[in-house]
């Protein structure tokens, strides 16, 4: 059997950007929440993507915090970040910044995906595994642990 290939978290790190653009607001003239959840997703898909260096699906989103909101012309910046990995599934973190014209940054979002590679008939296929570097890197695989075992439970009960 060959060992499992290994890949830092800095390999699949991805951060994007967006101007906020009338057309991605609600009718209260706000970032309208389904615009923020498909970037999210086209995010985490890129992550988990570079990480497993094969085509992945979504499978769950496990967390979805909204802390402020973004207006017209804000720039919108998404990082994301892999925090755990199994066998097969990856989940990734996306945080979601409004940033201002002098480059500071308000965190507007946090979510959390659950991503899994799949060969080209959709079945899960084993991915790299995940080298921890650093405090932060092992308490966030930690955390990542700990909500795959919850979610291991919750499907476990129907949810």
């Amino acid at each position: 059997m060959a060992e499992r290939k290994m890949k830092r978290v800095e390999d699949s790190m991805t951060e994007q950007s967006h101007l906020l653009m009338p057309r991605c607001l609600n009718a209260a003239g706000y970032l309208f929440g389904g615009q923020l959840l498909a970037w999210i997703d086209e995010t985490a898909g890129i992550v988990a993507k570079r990480h497993a260096e094969m085509n992945v699906v979504t499978v769950a989103v496990d967390n979805m915090y909204f802390k402020s909101g973004a207006k017209v012309n804000d720039t919108i910046v998404l990082i994301g970040r892999l925090t755990h990995v199994g066998r097969s599934s990856m989940e990734v973190r996306i945080d979601t910044y409004s940033e201002a014209l002098d480059g500071t940054r308000t965190m507007i979002n946090r979510a959390y995906f659950v991503m899994v590679g799949t060969d080209e008939h959709q079945k899960p296929m084993e991915v790299p595994g995940l080298i921890i570097e650093g405090v932060t890197q092992q308490i966030e695989w930690e955390a990542g642990k700990k909500r795959n075992e919850l979610r291991k439970i919750r499907r476990n009960e129907g949810f």
